[in-house]
């Protein structure tokens, strides 16, 4: 039983700790991105999933770097429900997370995918 109990108290506490990791949340990304874009952040979708920054031309999806496979999925569906192009905003926080950019946008343009993409953050080639 004391195991159980240990194993559930880790798997709850996992999730903070690997946000831990992380100069910003997501979230403060979105909020800086989106107010220079003039965009809403966390829009309500009829299916009751939430765009991350809707502007007039995009429906965006924010993720960091590890996630960029999952980001397109995401982007794709919010384009649909919104009737707007899809767009991801790729979070590199470190240097090495370039890599992840390559891999998103070898992905974008082998599919022809209609999708546009942004990165920002401390790990941005300068």
């Amino acid at each position: 039983m004391k195991r159980f109990l240990l194993a559930i108290l880790i798997l709850a506490i996992l999730p903070s700790l690997v946000d831990a990791k992380r100069l910003h949340y997501e979230k403060w990304y979105q909020q800086k991105w989106c107010k220079e874009k003039n965009g809403q952040i966390e829009v309500v979708l009829s299916d009751r999933t939430r765009v991350d920054c809707l502007t007039s031309t995009h429906a965006i999806e924010f993720d960091f770097g590890n996630k960029w496979a999952e980001s397109i999925g995401q982007a794709l569906h919010y384009a649909i429900q919104t009737e707007k192009k899809g767009g991801i905003v790729l979070i590199l926080e470190k240097t090495k997370d370039y890599k992840y950019w390559i891999r998103l946008n070898t992905i974008i343009q082998h599919f022809n995918l209609p999708i546009d993409s942004w990165m920002m953050g401390g790990g941005v080639p300068k």
